[in-house]
Protein backbone atom coordinates (compact mmCIF):
# COMPACT_ATOMS: atom_id res chain seq x y z
CA UNK A 1 0.00 0.00 0.00
CA UNK A 2 1.32 3.43 -0.95
CA UNK A 3 2.48 5.54 1.99
CA UNK A 4 -0.33 7.89 3.01
CA UNK A 5 0.21 11.43 4.31
CA UNK A 6 0.66 11.45 8.08
CA UNK A 7 0.14 15.15 8.78
CA UNK A 8 -2.29 17.83 7.71
CA UNK A 9 0.45 19.63 5.80
CA UNK A 10 1.40 16.50 3.85
CA UNK A 11 -2.28 15.90 3.14
CA UNK A 12 -2.58 19.37 1.63
CA UNK A 13 0.52 18.81 -0.50
CA UNK A 14 -0.90 15.52 -1.81
CA UNK A 15 -3.78 17.41 -3.41
CA UNK A 16 -6.44 15.69 -1.35
CA UNK A 17 -9.81 17.43 -1.63
CA UNK A 18 -12.35 16.80 1.14
CA UNK A 19 -15.97 16.11 0.22
CA UNK A 20 -19.13 15.29 2.08
CA UNK A 21 -20.10 11.67 2.56
CA UNK A 22 -23.16 12.17 0.34
CA UNK A 23 -20.98 13.44 -2.50
CA UNK A 24 -18.51 10.64 -1.83
CA UNK A 25 -21.17 7.91 -2.08
CA UNK A 26 -22.71 9.60 -5.10
CA UNK A 27 -19.38 9.79 -6.99
CA UNK A 28 -18.37 6.22 -6.22
CA UNK A 29 -21.84 4.96 -7.16
CA UNK A 30 -21.74 6.75 -10.51
CA UNK A 31 -18.31 5.27 -11.18
CA UNK A 32 -19.62 1.76 -10.42
CA UNK A 33 -22.56 2.32 -12.78
CA UNK A 34 -20.28 3.55 -15.56
CA UNK A 35 -18.02 0.51 -15.14
CA UNK A 36 -21.12 -1.75 -15.12
CA UNK A 37 -20.09 -3.39 -11.85
CA UNK A 38 -22.59 -5.36 -9.77
CA UNK A 39 -23.89 -2.70 -7.38
CA UNK A 40 -25.24 -5.01 -4.69
CA UNK A 41 -23.63 -8.44 -5.11
CA UNK A 42 -25.50 -11.18 -3.30
CA UNK A 43 -28.82 -9.31 -3.38
CA UNK A 44 -31.10 -11.39 -5.63
CA UNK A 45 -34.44 -10.48 -7.17
CA UNK A 46 -34.27 -6.70 -6.72
CA UNK A 47 -32.56 -5.70 -9.97
CA UNK A 48 -35.69 -4.20 -11.52
CA UNK A 49 -37.45 -2.97 -8.40
CA UNK A 50 -35.65 -2.14 -5.17
CA UNK A 51 -32.09 -1.51 -6.39
CA UNK A 52 -33.00 1.23 -8.91
CA UNK A 53 -34.93 3.04 -6.15
CA UNK A 54 -31.96 2.80 -3.78
CA UNK A 55 -29.58 4.07 -6.45
CA UNK A 56 -31.83 7.02 -7.24
CA UNK A 57 -32.09 7.90 -3.54
CA UNK A 58 -28.32 7.79 -3.01
CA UNK A 59 -27.71 9.85 -6.15
CA UNK A 60 -30.18 12.36 -4.67
CA UNK A 61 -28.17 12.46 -1.41
CA UNK A 62 -31.13 11.11 0.59
CA UNK A 63 -31.45 9.32 3.89
CA UNK A 64 -33.30 6.01 3.43
CA UNK A 65 -36.06 4.00 5.08
CA UNK A 66 -36.28 0.37 3.91
CA UNK A 67 -39.77 -0.90 4.64
CA UNK A 68 -40.57 -4.59 4.31
CA UNK A 69 -41.43 -7.87 5.99
CA UNK A 70 -38.90 -10.06 7.76
CA UNK A 71 -36.21 -11.80 5.72
CA UNK A 72 -36.18 -9.34 2.80
CA UNK A 73 -32.45 -8.43 3.04
CA UNK A 74 -33.03 -4.92 4.43
CA UNK A 75 -30.04 -4.94 6.79
CA UNK A 76 -27.86 -6.63 4.18
CA UNK A 77 -28.63 -3.84 1.71
CA UNK A 78 -27.68 -1.21 4.29
CA UNK A 79 -24.35 -2.90 4.91
CA UNK A 80 -23.71 -3.15 1.17
CA UNK A 81 -24.10 0.63 0.77
CA UNK A 82 -20.88 1.02 2.76
CA UNK A 83 -19.00 -0.35 -0.27
CA UNK A 84 -19.63 2.97 -2.02
CA UNK A 85 -17.48 4.83 0.53
CA UNK A 86 -13.85 5.63 -0.25
CA UNK A 87 -11.66 2.75 0.85
CA UNK A 88 -9.55 5.02 3.11
CA UNK A 89 -10.43 8.37 4.64
CA UNK A 90 -8.12 10.79 6.54
CA UNK A 91 -9.14 11.68 10.10
CA UNK A 92 -7.55 13.72 12.86
CA UNK A 93 -5.52 11.19 14.84
CA UNK A 94 -7.10 10.48 18.24
CA UNK A 95 -10.24 12.54 17.61
CA UNK A 96 -13.49 11.02 18.94
CA UNK A 97 -15.73 11.84 15.96
CA UNK A 98 -13.71 10.74 12.90
CA UNK A 99 -12.97 14.43 12.38
CA UNK A 100 -12.08 15.74 8.93
CA UNK A 101 -8.66 17.44 9.25
CA UNK A 102 -9.93 20.30 7.06
CA UNK A 103 -13.24 20.72 8.95
CA UNK A 104 -12.86 19.36 12.50
CA UNK A 105 -16.11 18.93 14.42
CA UNK A 106 -15.11 17.98 17.97
CA UNK A 107 -13.50 20.26 20.55
CA UNK A 108 -10.45 17.98 20.68
CA UNK A 109 -9.86 18.11 16.93
CA UNK A 110 -10.54 21.84 16.61
CA UNK A 111 -8.07 22.63 19.38
CA UNK A 112 -5.43 20.29 17.97
CA UNK A 113 -5.66 21.73 14.45
CA UNK A 114 -5.56 25.27 15.82
CA UNK A 115 -2.46 24.60 17.91
CA UNK A 116 -0.51 22.22 15.64
CA UNK A 117 -1.53 23.58 12.26
CA UNK A 118 0.04 21.64 9.41
CA UNK A 119 1.76 19.36 11.93
CA UNK A 120 -1.62 17.95 13.03
CA UNK A 121 -1.24 14.15 12.96
CA UNK A 122 -3.51 12.37 10.50
CA UNK A 123 -4.55 8.72 10.52
CA UNK A 124 -6.52 6.79 7.91
CA UNK A 125 -9.85 5.10 8.53
CA UNK A 126 -11.02 2.13 6.43
CA UNK A 127 -14.55 2.21 5.08
CA UNK A 128 -15.48 -0.89 7.12
CA UNK A 129 -15.08 1.23 10.27
CA UNK A 130 -17.35 3.96 8.93
CA UNK A 131 -20.55 1.88 9.04
CA UNK A 132 -22.37 1.38 12.34
CA UNK A 133 -25.76 -0.10 13.10
CA UNK A 134 -28.00 -0.29 16.13
CA UNK A 135 -31.05 -2.43 16.78
CA UNK A 136 -33.84 -0.20 18.08
CA UNK A 137 -35.34 -1.63 21.25
CA UNK A 138 -37.64 0.01 23.81
CA UNK A 139 -34.76 0.37 26.27
CA UNK A 140 -32.51 2.37 23.90
CA UNK A 141 -31.85 5.77 25.46
CA UNK A 142 -30.72 9.16 24.21
CA UNK A 143 -27.42 8.53 25.94
CA UNK A 144 -26.90 5.42 23.80
CA UNK A 145 -27.61 7.25 20.55
CA UNK A 146 -26.52 10.84 21.16
CA UNK A 147 -24.45 10.88 24.34
CA UNK A 148 -24.53 12.19 27.89
CA UNK A 149 -22.63 14.42 30.27
CA UNK A 150 -19.91 12.73 32.28
CA UNK A 151 -20.04 14.40 35.74
CA UNK A 152 -16.95 12.54 36.93
CA UNK A 153 -14.87 13.99 34.11
CA UNK A 154 -16.31 17.43 34.79
CA UNK A 155 -15.36 17.17 38.45
CA UNK A 156 -11.93 15.69 37.77
CA UNK A 157 -10.98 18.29 35.17
CA UNK A 158 -12.86 21.15 36.90
CA UNK A 159 -15.01 21.85 33.86
CA UNK A 160 -18.47 23.38 33.67
CA UNK A 161 -21.27 20.96 32.73
CA UNK A 162 -21.96 23.11 29.66
CA UNK A 163 -18.41 22.53 28.40
CA UNK A 164 -18.30 20.26 25.36
CA UNK A 165 -15.31 18.41 26.78
CA UNK A 166 -17.41 16.69 29.48
CA UNK A 167 -19.62 14.93 26.94
CA UNK A 168 -19.42 11.19 26.42
CA UNK A 169 -20.64 10.84 22.83
CA UNK A 170 -23.07 8.13 21.75
CA UNK A 171 -22.95 5.92 18.68
CA UNK A 172 -24.47 8.47 16.29
CA UNK A 173 -21.86 11.25 16.68
CA UNK A 174 -19.11 8.61 16.70
CA UNK A 175 -20.30 7.52 13.25
CA UNK A 176 -19.60 11.02 11.89
CA UNK A 177 -18.48 10.87 8.24
CA UNK A 178 -20.07 7.46 7.89
CA UNK A 179 -23.30 5.50 7.54
CA UNK A 180 -25.52 4.88 10.54
CA UNK A 181 -28.23 2.21 10.31
CA UNK A 182 -31.05 2.01 12.86
CA UNK A 183 -32.88 -1.31 12.52
CA UNK A 184 -36.57 -1.79 13.43
CA UNK A 185 -37.09 1.90 14.12
CA UNK A 186 -40.79 1.58 15.19
CA UNK A 187 -39.54 -0.19 18.32
CA UNK A 188 -37.80 3.03 19.36
CA UNK A 189 -39.77 5.02 21.92
CA UNK A 190 -41.44 8.13 20.43
CA UNK A 191 -39.54 10.49 22.75
CA UNK A 192 -36.27 9.02 21.46
CA UNK A 193 -37.44 9.36 17.87
CA UNK A 194 -38.07 13.05 18.57
CA UNK A 195 -34.41 13.35 19.53
CA UNK A 196 -33.43 12.36 16.00
CA UNK A 197 -35.38 15.15 14.30
CA UNK A 198 -32.64 17.76 14.44
CA UNK A 199 -30.01 15.24 13.43
CA UNK A 200 -31.86 14.49 10.21
CA UNK A 201 -32.63 18.09 9.29
CA UNK A 202 -30.35 20.60 11.01
CA UNK A 203 -27.53 18.12 11.82
CA UNK A 204 -27.12 19.42 15.35
CA UNK A 205 -27.89 17.91 18.74
CA UNK A 206 -28.69 18.85 22.31
CA UNK A 207 -27.50 17.01 25.41
CA UNK A 208 -29.06 17.60 28.85
CA UNK A 209 -30.36 20.98 27.75
CA UNK A 210 -26.98 22.21 26.52
CA UNK A 211 -27.11 23.03 22.79
CA UNK A 212 -24.05 21.76 20.97
CA UNK A 213 -23.54 22.58 17.35
CA UNK A 214 -21.70 19.75 15.64
CA UNK A 215 -21.46 19.68 11.87
CA UNK A 216 -22.14 15.96 11.56
CA UNK A 217 -21.65 14.56 8.07
CA UNK A 218 -23.66 11.34 7.85
CA UNK A 219 -26.15 9.29 5.90
CA UNK A 220 -28.93 7.77 8.02
CA UNK A 221 -30.39 4.39 7.05
CA UNK A 222 -33.50 2.99 8.74
CA UNK A 223 -35.31 -0.33 8.45
CA UNK A 224 -38.84 -1.20 9.56
CA UNK A 225 -41.40 -3.97 9.32
CA UNK A 226 -44.96 -2.84 8.48
CA UNK A 227 -46.22 -5.16 11.23
CA UNK A 228 -44.45 -2.98 13.77
CA UNK A 229 -46.69 -0.03 12.99
CA UNK A 230 -49.60 -1.66 14.80
CA UNK A 231 -48.16 -4.37 17.03
CA UNK A 232 -45.24 -2.72 18.75
CA UNK A 233 -44.85 0.90 17.87
CA UNK A 234 -44.94 3.59 15.25
CA UNK A 235 -42.68 5.91 13.34
CA UNK A 236 -43.67 9.38 14.39
CA UNK A 237 -44.87 11.50 11.48
CA UNK A 238 -42.26 14.32 11.79
CA UNK A 239 -39.42 11.79 11.71
CA UNK A 240 -40.85 9.91 8.75
CA UNK A 241 -41.30 13.23 6.96
CA UNK A 242 -37.60 13.98 7.37
CA UNK A 243 -36.49 10.67 5.83
CA UNK A 244 -36.29 11.66 2.19
CA UNK A 245 -36.81 8.26 0.53
CA UNK A 246 -38.93 5.31 1.64
CA UNK A 247 -38.24 2.13 -0.32
CA UNK A 248 -40.48 -0.94 -0.09
CA UNK A 249 -38.83 -4.36 -0.32
CA UNK A 250 -40.50 -7.64 -1.28
CA UNK A 251 -40.06 -11.40 -1.37
CA UNK A 252 -38.61 -13.12 -4.48
CA UNK A 253 -41.04 -12.87 -7.36
CA UNK A 254 -39.87 -16.04 -9.12
CA UNK A 255 -38.95 -19.55 -8.04
CA UNK A 256 -35.55 -19.17 -9.70
CA UNK A 257 -34.70 -16.09 -7.62
CA UNK A 258 -35.83 -17.83 -4.43
CA UNK A 259 -33.68 -20.87 -5.21
CA UNK A 260 -30.67 -18.65 -5.95
CA UNK A 261 -31.02 -16.97 -2.56
CA UNK A 262 -31.36 -20.30 -0.75
CA UNK A 263 -28.43 -21.89 -2.55
CA UNK A 264 -26.33 -18.81 -1.83
CA UNK A 265 -27.12 -18.61 1.86
CA UNK A 266 -27.61 -22.25 2.94
CA UNK A 267 -24.71 -24.10 4.53
CA UNK A 268 -24.76 -27.49 2.78
CA UNK A 269 -21.17 -28.67 3.23
CA UNK A 270 -21.42 -32.14 4.75
CA UNK A 271 -19.19 -35.15 5.30
CA UNK A 272 -20.60 -36.55 2.05
CA UNK A 273 -21.69 -34.89 -1.18
CA UNK A 274 -25.48 -34.77 -0.87
CA UNK A 275 -27.50 -34.54 -4.08
CA UNK A 276 -30.89 -32.82 -3.93
CA UNK A 277 -32.92 -33.29 -7.14
CA UNK A 278 -34.25 -30.12 -8.71
CA UNK A 279 -37.89 -30.99 -8.05
CA UNK A 280 -37.17 -31.31 -4.32
CA UNK A 281 -35.25 -28.02 -4.24
CA UNK A 282 -38.21 -26.37 -5.92
CA UNK A 283 -40.56 -28.01 -3.44
CA UNK A 284 -38.63 -26.45 -0.56
CA UNK A 285 -39.09 -22.99 -2.06
CA UNK A 286 -42.74 -23.72 -2.77
CA UNK A 287 -43.30 -24.47 0.93
CA UNK A 288 -42.45 -20.83 1.69
CA UNK A 289 -44.68 -19.66 -1.16
CA UNK A 290 -47.61 -21.74 0.11
CA UNK A 291 -47.03 -20.39 3.63
CA UNK A 292 -47.35 -16.84 2.25
CA UNK A 293 -50.72 -17.82 0.80
CA UNK A 294 -52.02 -19.85 3.73
CA UNK A 295 -55.05 -18.66 5.68
CA UNK A 296 -53.55 -20.27 8.78
CA UNK A 297 -50.42 -18.06 8.68
CA UNK A 298 -50.37 -14.44 9.81
CA UNK A 299 -49.53 -12.66 6.55
CA UNK A 300 -48.79 -9.36 8.28
CA UNK A 301 -45.72 -11.00 9.80
CA UNK A 302 -44.54 -12.46 6.52
CA UNK A 303 -42.64 -15.68 5.90
CA UNK A 304 -38.91 -15.11 5.87
CA UNK A 305 -36.56 -16.40 3.19
CA UNK A 306 -34.76 -17.99 6.14
CA UNK A 307 -37.45 -20.71 6.12
CA UNK A 308 -36.20 -22.16 2.83
CA UNK A 309 -32.56 -21.68 3.86
CA UNK A 310 -33.00 -23.58 7.13
CA UNK A 311 -35.14 -26.19 5.37
CA UNK A 312 -32.47 -26.98 2.76
CA UNK A 313 -29.88 -27.31 5.54
CA UNK A 314 -32.12 -29.74 7.45
CA UNK A 315 -32.85 -31.73 4.29
CA UNK A 316 -29.12 -32.11 3.61
CA UNK A 317 -28.48 -33.18 7.19
CA UNK A 318 -31.31 -35.73 7.03
CA UNK A 319 -29.64 -37.41 4.05
CA UNK A 320 -26.26 -37.34 5.78
CA UNK A 321 -27.74 -38.86 8.96
CA UNK A 322 -29.39 -41.66 7.01
CA UNK A 323 -26.17 -42.46 5.19
CA UNK A 324 -24.05 -42.53 8.33
CA UNK A 325 -26.60 -44.40 10.49
CA UNK A 326 -27.55 -47.02 7.94
CA UNK A 327 -24.49 -47.23 5.79
CA UNK A 328 -26.59 -46.02 2.88
CA UNK A 329 -24.39 -45.50 -0.19
CA UNK A 330 -27.01 -43.20 -1.73
CA UNK A 331 -26.49 -39.52 -1.06
CA UNK A 332 -29.67 -38.49 -2.85
CA UNK A 333 -32.47 -36.71 -1.01
CA UNK A 334 -35.92 -38.30 -1.13
CA UNK A 335 -39.43 -37.17 -0.42
CA UNK A 336 -39.35 -38.80 3.01
CA UNK A 337 -36.62 -36.31 3.95
CA UNK A 338 -39.06 -33.42 3.52
CA UNK A 339 -40.66 -34.27 6.86
CA UNK A 340 -37.34 -33.56 8.55
CA UNK A 341 -38.02 -29.92 7.69
CA UNK A 342 -40.80 -29.46 10.26
CA UNK A 343 -38.55 -27.65 12.79
CA UNK A 344 -37.51 -25.14 10.13
CA UNK A 345 -41.12 -24.53 9.09
CA UNK A 346 -42.86 -24.36 12.46
CA UNK A 347 -40.21 -22.04 13.87
CA UNK A 348 -40.66 -19.50 11.07
CA UNK A 349 -44.46 -19.17 11.02
CA UNK A 350 -46.68 -16.85 13.00
CA UNK A 351 -50.05 -18.59 13.05
CA UNK A 352 -53.46 -16.97 13.28
CA UNK A 353 -56.07 -18.35 15.68
CA UNK A 354 -57.27 -21.04 13.26
CA UNK A 355 -53.68 -22.16 12.70
CA UNK A 356 -53.05 -22.37 16.42
CA UNK A 357 -56.13 -24.54 16.75
CA UNK A 358 -54.86 -26.88 14.05
CA UNK A 359 -51.38 -27.03 15.55
CA UNK A 360 -48.07 -25.93 13.98
CA UNK A 361 -47.01 -29.43 12.92
CA UNK A 362 -50.29 -30.12 11.12
CA UNK A 363 -50.10 -26.74 9.37
CA UNK A 364 -46.50 -27.46 8.34
CA UNK A 365 -47.39 -30.93 7.01
CA UNK A 366 -50.21 -29.44 4.94
CA UNK A 367 -47.85 -26.85 3.52
CA UNK A 368 -45.46 -29.63 2.46
CA UNK A 369 -48.36 -31.44 0.78
CA UNK A 370 -49.51 -28.33 -1.07
CA UNK A 371 -45.95 -27.64 -2.19
CA UNK A 372 -45.56 -31.16 -3.55
CA UNK A 373 -48.85 -30.82 -5.42
CA UNK A 374 -47.91 -27.45 -6.88
CA UNK A 375 -44.45 -28.51 -8.12
CA UNK A 376 -45.90 -31.75 -9.49
CA UNK A 377 -48.24 -29.67 -11.63
CA UNK A 378 -45.24 -27.81 -13.05
CA UNK A 379 -43.72 -31.03 -14.41
CA UNK A 380 -46.74 -33.23 -15.13
CA UNK A 381 -50.02 -32.77 -17.05
CA UNK A 382 -53.37 -32.58 -15.32
CA UNK A 383 -54.14 -35.54 -13.08
CA UNK A 384 -57.90 -35.36 -13.55
CA UNK A 385 -59.16 -35.70 -17.08
CA UNK A 386 -59.49 -32.42 -18.89
CA UNK A 387 -62.88 -32.62 -20.64
CA UNK A 388 -62.02 -29.66 -22.89
CA UNK A 389 -58.75 -31.26 -23.95
CA UNK A 390 -58.54 -35.00 -23.14
CA UNK A 391 -55.06 -35.16 -24.69
CA UNK A 392 -53.80 -32.87 -21.90
CA UNK A 393 -54.29 -35.67 -19.37
CA UNK A 394 -51.71 -38.41 -18.84
CA UNK A 395 -53.05 -41.94 -19.55
CA UNK A 396 -50.31 -43.44 -17.36
CA UNK A 397 -52.10 -42.11 -14.28
CA UNK A 398 -54.80 -44.69 -14.91
CA UNK A 399 -52.24 -47.50 -14.97
CA UNK A 400 -50.72 -46.38 -11.66
CA UNK A 401 -54.14 -45.96 -10.02
CA UNK A 402 -55.29 -49.29 -11.46
CA UNK A 403 -52.37 -51.11 -9.83
CA UNK A 404 -53.46 -49.80 -6.44
CA UNK A 405 -57.15 -50.36 -7.19
CA UNK A 406 -56.33 -54.05 -7.57
CA UNK A 407 -55.64 -54.14 -3.84
CA UNK A 408 -51.86 -53.57 -3.99
CA UNK A 409 -50.07 -51.36 -1.49
CA UNK A 410 -46.48 -50.20 -1.10
CA UNK A 411 -44.62 -49.26 2.07
CA UNK A 412 -42.15 -46.40 1.90
CA UNK A 413 -39.65 -45.63 4.64
CA UNK A 414 -36.43 -43.70 5.04
CA UNK A 415 -34.43 -46.91 5.17
CA UNK A 416 -31.41 -47.18 2.86
CA UNK A 417 -31.83 -47.45 -0.88
CA UNK A 418 -31.86 -51.08 -2.00
CA UNK A 419 -32.46 -53.06 -5.15
CA UNK A 420 -35.47 -54.68 -3.44
CA UNK A 421 -37.08 -51.29 -2.74
CA UNK A 422 -36.36 -50.15 -6.29
CA UNK A 423 -37.88 -53.37 -7.62
CA UNK A 424 -41.07 -52.77 -5.62
CA UNK A 425 -41.45 -49.31 -7.14
CA UNK A 426 -40.67 -50.59 -10.61
CA UNK A 427 -43.43 -53.17 -10.22
CA UNK A 428 -46.10 -50.44 -10.10
CA UNK A 429 -47.71 -50.35 -13.53
CA UNK A 430 -46.90 -47.16 -15.46
CA UNK A 431 -44.84 -45.54 -12.70
CA UNK A 432 -41.43 -45.92 -14.34
CA UNK A 433 -42.73 -44.63 -17.67
CA UNK A 434 -44.46 -41.71 -15.94
CA UNK A 435 -41.30 -40.68 -14.09
CA UNK A 436 -38.94 -41.14 -17.04
CA UNK A 437 -41.13 -39.16 -19.43
CA UNK A 438 -41.51 -36.08 -17.22
CA UNK A 439 -38.66 -35.94 -14.68
CA UNK A 440 -35.88 -37.78 -16.55
CA UNK A 441 -33.98 -39.03 -13.47
CA UNK A 442 -30.22 -39.22 -13.90
CA UNK A 443 -29.59 -42.19 -11.59
CA UNK A 444 -31.43 -45.11 -9.93
CA UNK A 445 -31.39 -43.18 -6.65
CA UNK A 446 -32.94 -40.11 -8.27
CA UNK A 447 -35.55 -42.35 -9.96
CA UNK A 448 -36.54 -43.70 -6.53
CA UNK A 449 -36.87 -40.13 -5.21
CA UNK A 450 -38.99 -39.19 -8.23
CA UNK A 451 -41.23 -42.24 -7.77
CA UNK A 452 -41.85 -41.31 -4.13
CA UNK A 453 -42.58 -37.76 -5.24
CA UNK A 454 -45.17 -38.93 -7.79
CA UNK A 455 -46.95 -41.20 -5.30
CA UNK A 456 -47.19 -38.39 -2.76
CA UNK A 457 -48.48 -36.00 -5.44
CA UNK A 458 -51.17 -38.50 -6.46
CA UNK A 459 -52.18 -38.72 -2.82
CA UNK A 460 -52.40 -34.91 -2.66
CA UNK A 461 -54.69 -35.11 -5.73
CA UNK A 462 -56.90 -37.64 -3.87
CA UNK A 463 -55.99 -40.47 -6.24
CA UNK A 464 -54.14 -42.61 -3.69
CA UNK A 465 -54.55 -43.07 0.04
CA UNK A 466 -51.71 -42.65 2.49
CA UNK A 467 -51.35 -43.99 5.99
CA UNK A 468 -48.60 -42.73 8.25
CA UNK A 469 -46.42 -39.67 7.89
CA UNK A 470 -42.81 -38.84 7.15
CA UNK A 471 -40.39 -41.76 6.96
CA UNK A 472 -42.89 -44.62 7.28
CA UNK A 473 -45.96 -44.50 5.04
CA UNK A 474 -48.16 -46.90 3.09
CA UNK A 475 -49.78 -45.90 -0.20
CA UNK A 476 -52.91 -47.70 -1.34
CA UNK A 477 -56.26 -47.41 -3.06
CA UNK A 478 -58.26 -44.35 -2.01
CA UNK A 479 -61.68 -46.03 -2.32
CA UNK A 480 -60.65 -49.03 -0.22
CA UNK A 481 -59.34 -46.70 2.46
CA UNK A 482 -62.60 -44.74 2.51
CA UNK A 483 -64.68 -47.90 2.81
CA UNK A 484 -62.48 -49.19 5.60
CA UNK A 485 -62.81 -45.90 7.47
CA UNK A 486 -66.58 -46.11 7.14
Amino acid sequence: MQQKPGTLGALKESGYQPRSIRDEVRANLLEAIREKRALFPGIVGYDDSVIPSIVNALLSRHDLLLLGLRGQAKTRICRAIAEFLDEWTPVVDGAPLNDDPFHPASHFARTLVQEAGDDTPVSWLHRSARYQEKLATPDVSMADLIGDIDPIRASRERLDLSDERVIHYGIVPRTNRGLFCLNEIPDLQPRIQVGLLNLLEERDLQIRGFPIRLELDMIFLFTANPEDYTNRGNIITPLKDRIASQIITHYPESLEDAMSITNQEASTDRSVAVHVPDFLRETIEEIAVQARLSEHVDQTSGVSARLAIAALELLTSSVERRMVANGDPSATARLCDLYALLPAITGKLELVYEGEQEGPNIVAERLIGKAVKSIFQEYFPSVHEDKADPDASEPLYGQVAGWFNAGNTIDVSDKPFSSELAAQFSGIDGLNELVDSHLEPASPEERLAAQEFVLEALHQHSILSREGIGGAVRYGDMLSRMMRDL
